[in-house]
């Protein structure tokens, strides 16, 4: 038989203690001249949706003052992320172009990488502090206009605040995350799991029901309206169990357990290319094909796999 790898919290992709991020040293207006003057401070250099690393060990790239990368960059393109592995470190930002065609040159053994392929193959504090990183750059990238006038958005608050630089206006616009529930839902037995596919997924690929919790809704609503749209399953018993950092591009994913009162599947938003219920033989056997370890998903479906069988 095959066995699902288990998922602790700590395994969990991008979540855990990876940082300190000394959120009180965003006011100090003097926190880059004391980034530059620290010898210990390491950089992430970002460009666009693509972060630094080394290859081909594939790590996190953390560059040092001095690097013609680092020294290069305007006063408007550093973010203080906090202190990581005992260092005080920086996020810089340079546009794609710049990088490809015009800055200096990238350290050797280095390129740029998108982070969603290369997470599992890091560290797991690197893939954190990279995903960290990704969704800050992501934010500030869609909002560089105000909301409300329409004038430019500045850097505030060692980049973790975008701010409004018209007079009259001085809207601040924080970082944005996307709260979105992630459920495995059982029968009453316990037995089966409802799991579901996307038609974009490998061929044979299942995972848990999934969607975005909408204004006006309460996270256990959320999870009872997308499972019902997207399965034609009710639910009961919603259950919270543990959450995930998503930055593609900025969602927080929130993992919950729920009981199927009814059985019957009916895909009625057109979100799933099909759902069936799967017994703890079925994914013994290794079908479905599962979510990669570390993802939430994989998280639900290995904890309620784990459960003792109520047939004993």
């Amino acid at each position: 038989m095959r066995y699902i790898s288990r998922v602790s919290l700590s395994q969990q992709l991008f979540a855990g203690p990876f940082i300190e991020r000394r959120a009180e040293l965003r006011d100090d207006p003097h926190w880059l001249s004391a980034a530059r003057a620290d010898p210990e401070t390491r950089y992430v250099l970002a460009a666009g949706a693509s972060q630094l690393v080394r290859v081909p060990s594939v790590d996190i790239a953390l560059l040092r003052n001095g690097d013609p990368l680092v020294d290069a960059a305007g006063e408007t393109s550093f973010t203080l992320l906090g202190w990581f592995r005992g260092a005080r470190t920086v996020l810089v930002e340079y546009s794609a172009e710049i990088v490809s065609q015009s800055g200096p040159p990238l350290p050797e053994a280095t390129e740029l990488r998108e982070l969603r392929p290369l997470a599992p193959l890091l560290q797991a504090d690197a893939a954190s502090l990279l995903a960290y990183a990704r969704a800050l750059v992501l934010w500030r990238a869609r909002h560089r206009f105000c909301g409300v006038c329409g004038a430019e958005n500045g850097r505030a608050r060692a980049g973790h605040v975008m701010r409004c630089t018209h007079p009259g206006c001085g809207n601040e616009t924080f970082p944005r995350l996307d709260p979105a529930i992630i459920v495995l839902v059982s029968d009453a037995s316990g037995e089966r799991a409802l799991l579901g596919r996307q038609a974009s997924w490998p061929t044979g690929r299942y995972s848990t029901l999934a969607g975005f919790v909408e204004p006006g809704e309460s996270l256990e609503d959320a999870v009872i309206r997308e499972v019902e749209e997207e399965s034609g399953v009710l639910v009961a018993d919603v259950q919270y169990v543990a959450s995930q950092p998503w930055p593609f591009p900025s969602s927080l994913m929130l993992g919950f357990r729920a009981v199927a009162r009814t059985h019957e599947i009916s895909l009625r938003d057109g979100e799933l290319e099909d759902a069936r219920w799967f017994s703890r033989a079925d994914v013994a056997a290794g079908h479905p094909a599962l979510p990669p370890p570390g993802s939430i998903s994989a998280r639900l479906i290995e904890g309620w796999f784990s459960e003792p069988s109520s047939r004993g």
